[in-house]
């Protein structure tokens, strides 16, 4: 073979942007691939306009990678399925609401797909046996090749000297003595490789997807609880300001800074709403039928996070818009509406 091709899930994290390194170092021509669900923290808050810790803008670590690694990359959108397995997974959850399993064979069907459609011969991942324990031990990584039809063709550089010999090892396409035998949740090793190859990672900070973050889990499962049922939108909410549910069993979606009260006024022709007249405050969307009862509490609640001062509030229900007065709620009464606490547990 004149020249060996393979397609790579690049996420931006530190195994996967290793994993490339370590097959380009061996000339295989690479194409990274990056897989956007949705549900990806960082390019969340990017879309948000939020900035980091050091003022910076938020970048797709993906493509800052990509870019480093001087490799082409495709943002290939994966968002429309995936929503149906987040709500249907055919090998359940992990520890919250993350169908790592599934979504990790989603992934790799869409590799081989381009895989095949574009000359390459393999896939390479970033996948370290037994780093996480739902979908990197050695039974779940055969599972989901074997879900993906790709037995045999995923070469994982970072643990491959502790996993059964790949086809491109086999015909000498690559050489597995230059591969690694990397097993756990231990980085000292990719630690190391990152300063020697000069690599900019993105750190693991609480995880990049919010279907591992735990309260995001706790909105998902109060809401299936509570409601009977979760819509695609709810899945995109979930991640979006403060949740709270009134004594009727209304929820509030409370805008928490400039970038949440953009991205919630785009349903407000959609959902009831409530915002301060004048403007200087958050944006609160409604989800559900306000009885009337609840007007002036929700009035109130918007004045409690608009500079906890008394204001003119507008709600808009029904069609129309109906002003009142607003005074801030008591932050104990407050607390017994929201969803959850700092533990994340459901209330």
């Amino acid at each position: 073979m004149s020249k060996v091709r393979a397609v790579a899930l690049l996420s931006g994290g530190l195994d996967s942007s290793l994993a490339v390194r370590l097959l380009k170092d061996q000339g295989v021509e690479i194409k990274a691939l990056y897989f956007y669900t949705g549900f990806c923290i960082t390019e969340h808050k990017r879309r948000l306009g939020l900035k980091r810790e050091d003022g910076q803008q938020y970048v797709n670590p993906a493509l800052r990678a990509a870019a480093q690694l001087e490799v082409p990359i495709e943002v290939v959108d994966i968002a429309e399925e995936y929503f149906n397995i987040v709500l249907n997974p055919k090998y359940g959850y992990g520890k919250n609401v993350n169908p790592c399993v599934d979504c990790r064979a989603l992934m790799l069907k869409k590799a081989k797909e381009i895989m095949e459609k574009e000359g390459y011969h393999f896939v390479i991942t970033g996948e370290v046996l037994g780093q996480r324990p739902m979908s990197q031990t050695r039974e779940r990584l055969r599972l989901i090749e074997r879900e993906a039809g790709l037995e045999g063709y995923v070469v994982r550089p970072l643990s491959a000297k502790l996993l059964p010999e790949t086809v491109p090892e086999k015909l000498g396409w690559i050489s597995r003595e230059k591969l690694l035998g990397i097993r756990g949740r231990g980085r000292n090793v990719q630690i190391n490789l990152a300063k020697k190859y000069g690599l900019d990672y993105e750190q693991p900070a609480g995880g990049c997807c919010y279907l591992t973050d735990e309260n995001y889990a706790v909105k998902f499962k109060e809401a299936l609880a509570v409601e009977g049922s979760i819509t695609r939108e709810d899945l995109v909410l979930f991640s979006v300001g403060r949740h709270l549910r009134l004594p009727s069993k209304v929820k509030l979606i409370v805008a928490r800074n400039e970038g949440e009260v953009k991205f919630l006024k785009t349903f407000k022709n959609r959902y009831p709403h409530a915002y301060r007249k004048d403007g200087k405050g958050t944006f609160v969307l409604i989800k559900g039928s306000l009885p009337e009862e609840e007007y002036k509490l929700v009035a109130d609640i918007v004045a409690r996070y608009s500079k906890r001062e008394p204001c003119q509030v507008v709600l808009c229900i029904g069609g129309r818009d109906i002003e009142l007065q607003g005074e801030p709620l008591e932050d104990q009464l407050l607390e017994s509406f929201k969803i959850y606490s700092k533990e994340g547990v459901i209330k």
